[in-house]
């Protein structure tokens, strides 16, 4: 079985655009299972940097299908986009797919994920307002429509008359907004329906026959652990479940189908949006980590939250997506620090704390406490094998597998795919 799910062992924006890259031009198949458009990768190849959001990163390789699963919530304008600005880079779409059950992004998700995030004030989550919440929250209601809806125009005429006038309700009477006007929105869509027909089809059934008949399938992972609804920094989290479990639900296979779990990881940690951070760092190492890895996010734009890298995170990670092996990125950015440090556990109140907590009032009363290791000024993003590394980059490598329980098979010493230790 050659089934490698990708997964964001962080609060996302680890570089998974680029391992997925790399291990995508000897994939068969690409699948993305999870998120929507708040999600974000950057691939950087040939010297060309294409910049994805629901289209999987396997799209850059002409014998590669790329599926975008049932478990995506989908928005069309966005991926209609996403395709022109690719087709226009010399990049073909005709191997993209996308299941007939993926729920679509309305736009009066996105005006209720605005407005909510307005209302809460200071208590704001920091949601990239790109209606992935409200939309999520109205497939659990059972009131969401999916692209097999939104491709028969009876259904979804009734389907969005019924929801709207719910909607504008709230958007009116709740936060005292303007009502979105129905007639524009079913000419906007039934737009994009015509545009994603040839697209749709269930997924689901091509992806198990494609591993049954032993093809080479990457899962494609969204955000990161720290993120998930359940395991993450609750409520600071996403509206999904961007773990290898979410893989099954996501893509409709079974737990067996997935025989590798590779955990992406930064150096160093980050972080976008409010909540808790123990080991981030408001001083120089912090605007170091900042500017030297051009921390700003492929979605937003915004500035990541930076600090050290965090073993308790790790080992969650580890824990809750069963990783065969981590990826190891950005390893250069760190050159030119003196020290380095990695947490290996936390202290609260004088007892020390070794696994996340789950409450992240008791999580913002943790401190980190870090083992400390020598740094290297040497350029290392031109090395090629693990041995080529300075002798202060192979011991912190070895100290992440030591932390964590799990082997390091891959180091990012650049953005380019070429800049990767394979080990």
């Amino acid at each position: 079985m050659n089934t490698t799910a990708l997964i964001g062992a962080q609060w996302g924006d680890e570089g998974k655009g680029k391992v997925i890259d790399i291990l995508a031009e000897k994939a068969d198949y690409v699948v993305r299972a999870t998120g929507g458009s708040n999600a974000g990768h950057t691939v950087v190849s040939g010297g060309k940097t294409y910049k994805l959001h629901l289209i999987p990163s396997g799209i850059l390789y002409p014998s590669t299908v790329n599926i975008i699963g049932n478990g995506v919530v989908l928005d069309p304008k966005v991926v209609l986009e996403e395709m022109h600005t690719l087709e226009s880079q010399g990049v073909s779409m005709k191997n993209l797919m996308i299941d007939l059950r993926a729920h679509i992004v309305m736009p009066y998700h996105k005006e209720l994920d605005e407005l909510a995030e307005l209302a809460k004030g200071k208590d704001a989550i920091g949601t990239t307002k790109r209606g992935i919440g409200p939309c999520y929250a109205d497939k659990s209601d059972r009131i969401g429509i999916r692209l097999v809806d939104l491709l028969d125009r009876k259904i979804f005429e009734k389907k969005l008359k019924t929801t709207l006038e719910l909607k504008n309700k709230i958007i009116v009477n709740v936060y005292g907004g303007k009502a979105l006007d129905y007639t524009e929105i079913l000419d906007e869509y039934s737009g994009y329906a015509k545009q994603l027909e040839h697209f749709a089809c269930d997924t689901g059934v091509i992806l198990f026959d494609a591993i049954k008949a032993n093809k080479r399938v990457i899962f494609e992972g969204a955000q990161g652990t720290l993120l998930d609804l359940d395991s993450g920094t609750y409520p600071f989290v996403t509206s999904s479940h961007p773990i290898s479990g979410g893989f099954c639900a996501g893509a409709g296979i079974g737990p067996t189908a997935i025989k590798d779990v590779l955990g992406i990881a930064k150096s160093y940690t980050t972080r976008v949006g409010a909540g808790p951070f123990p080991t981030e760092l408001n001083d120089e190492v912090g605007e170091h980590l900042l500017k030297v890895g051009c921390e700003y996010g492929t979605t937003t734009g915004r500035a990541r939250r930076c600090g050290w890298l965090d073993a308790v995170i790790l080992r969650l990670a580890v824990r809750i997506n069963g990783l065969t092996s981590l990826a190891i990125n950005k390893l250069d950015t760190l050159t030119g620090l003196k020290k380095l440090k990695i947490a290996t556990h936390y202290m609260r109140d004088g007892k020390k704390v070794d696994h996340f907590p789950a409450d992240i009032s008791i999580l913002e009363g943790c401190t980190p406490v870090y083992e400390e290791l020598d740094g290297w000024t040497e350029d290392i993003t031109n090395c090629k094998t693990f041995d080529q590394l300075p002798k202060a980059a192979q011991t912190y490598i070895k100290a992440i597998e030591r932390l964590t329980d799990c082997p390091v098979s891959m180091i990012g010493v650049g953005p380019d795919r070429k800049q990767q230790i394979i080990r």
